[in-house]
């Protein structure tokens, strides 16, 4: 692809916002980690360097090899990226009297109409820094500043080499997406291509010339991701995919037969294998959360090596896992930020399994994954089903799994899920679920103490999975809701409704 944007990842929180407001403007980029930068760089038209917790004057600090960009592709440091910029060619960068945290006003806007192009003087920007630019690197010329931040933009003379030491891709910076534009419209010459319909045809045509007449398995889940990701192969490679749902018991109430009975009409491939007793009979007496995912991964690939000996030559092993999976999972692409639990789609296959892995929704956030189903023509209802994690209800269950939890659990989220929709309100929530509780409390029904579970809904608004906020659903469904779920799930007596934010806290409860 040669209409591609690098983004160099030093380890910052932001760093795959940056990706996000790349990709809402349609061009494509991607993530690689400091201390890999590609060899052959001729696909790349920019370069974006990322902020990060280091100090460019710690021994420690990120220090790629820039030669093959710096002065030969537009490129763009932020927050650490201009500090580093400064730091290794000539300048200056020394600690802040005060940390510059928060909103700022930029001004003084000049020496560049390009970059500030159609950029109000006074605009608001977000600065995250403890480190201070104090004298700017040989041949460079300040472009902005702040209140308490003099060099707060510059950009390198007979260059096309810019850094700006506030955070564009934030929210907080008002323009911030316009000047990310004018960098990567107006001065990189980016074309704007990058649209559903577009990754549609290359990633078509990329899977006819990977896989050819190859056989595929695609473990299909009932979900927005396997389900445009089935769509995608089902065009390049038509007959030749296979697509299997597994039930590992710990699916919705009733969603095993329903999922098979949505996809009947598709046109696809899909068998249903039911392994529950399986998946229960491995995770009993398991309480830890990343044992339960690992076991869980496991029988998943236990499962899908003896399916793949059914399918007579089958070669490769499609799966739909998109961006914040992996991100989540391994540090972004082997780089320095932290991993926050594991996916049990994610990481390959064991040796002994003969199959190649296929991923053509990898480099996709959610979203960006319901545009190009939109784009394949998946009808609504479908593409605006609520995310569902691969564990399903196991990591809903705080604790060790049960058939008589699991049983609990689905009949909790399913008078939970049913009241959203009939109430209107299942569309403008991202994602809602229950959790289970390890815990039981006094209650009293009738005049008689009871000691039973305890559940949380959970209902949050986002749009990629990697942010999120809790929903405040009417007090009147709440109330009706907990007296439904009590009045018919035995062995509830309490609900709780969570209104923490991700971060500091997961979506999941595990």
């Amino acid at each position: 692809m040669q209409n591609n944007v690098l983004i160099l990842d030093f380890g910052s929180q932001y760093t795959q916002l940056i990706a996000r407001r790349v990709r809402e403007l349609n061009i494509f980029c991607e993530i690689k980690p400091y201390n890999k930068v590609p060899q052959d760089m001729s696909v790349y038209k920019a370069v974006i360097l990322s902020g990060s917790p280091f100090s460019v004057r710690s021994e420690d600090a990120p220090h790629p090899d820039l030669s093959q960009i710096k002065g030969k592709i537009p490129l763009l440091g932020v927050c650490y990226g201009a500090q580093y910029l400064a730091h290794f060619h000539g300048g200056l960068v020394a600690p802040s009297n005060t940390r510059e945290y928060g909103r700022a006003r930029l001004t003084n806007i000049k020496n560049d109409e390009r970059f500030f192009y159609e950029i109000t003087d006074g605009t608001q920007v977000w600065m995250s820094h403890s480190d201070t630019i104090q004298k700017l690197p040989e041949g460079a010329v300040i472009m902005a500043s702040t209140g308490d931040v003099e060099n707060a933009a510059y950009r390198i003379e007979g260059e096309d080499t810019y850094a700006i030491q506030f955070h564009p891709e934030v929210y907080h910076t008002t323009q911030g997406k316009l000047i990310l534009e004018n960098f990567l419209v107006h001065i990189a010459g980016l074309k704007q291509s990058w649209t559903p319909d577009a990754f549609v045809e290359t990633t078509v045509a990329a899977l006819k010339e990977k896989i050819g007449d190859d056989k595929v398995i695609l473990g299909l889940s009932g979900g927005v991701d396997s389900t445009v990701a089935a769509v995608l192969l089902h065009k390049a490679i038509g007959k030749h995919l296979h697509c299997i749902f597994v039930n590992n018991g710990l699916l919705r109430k009733n969603e095993f037969q329903d999922v098979l009975d949505q996809y009947q009409h598709m046109g696809l491939n899909v068998k249903g294998v039911d392994a529950s007793a399986r998946f229960l009979d491995a995770l009993a007496g398991v309480s830890d959360p990343e044992k339960k995912r690992k076991i869980i991964g496991k029988v998943f690939i236990d499962v899908f090596d003896d399916e793949s000996h059914l399918v007579e030559d089958a070669k490769w092993l499609a799966q739909g896992t998109i961006y914040p999976d992996v991100i989540e999972s391994v540090s972004v692409t082997g780089g320095p930020s932290a991993t926050i639990k594991s996916h049990h789609n994610v990481g390959g296959l064991p040796d002994f399994m003969k199959l190649n892995v296929v991923e053509p929704l990898k480099m996709l956030f959610k979203d960006e994954v319901r545009r190009v189903g939109a784009s394949l023509h998946i009808d609504d209802e479908r593409l605006g089903r609520h995310p569902f994690p691969g564990p399903g209800l196991a990591i809903r269950i705080l604790g060790d799994i049960t058939r008589e939890k699991v049983a609990i659990l689905q009949e909790v989220d399913a008078i939970f899920i049913n009241g959203l929709r009939e109430w209107g309100l299942y569309d403008k929530v991202w994602q809602a679920g229950a959790m289970l509780l390890p815990v039981n409390s006094v209650g009293v029904m009738g005049d008689e103490r009871t000691y039973e579970k305890c559940v949380v809904l959970r209902a949050v608004e986002s749009t990629d999975g990697m942010t999120a906020d809790w929903v405040d659903l009417p007090y009147a469904f709440l109330q009706k809701t907990s007296n439904s779920i009590i009045n018919k799930v035995p062995g509830v007596n309490r609900v709780v409704y969570d209104i923490s934010s991700k971060p500091p806290a997961t979506i999941e409860w595990e």
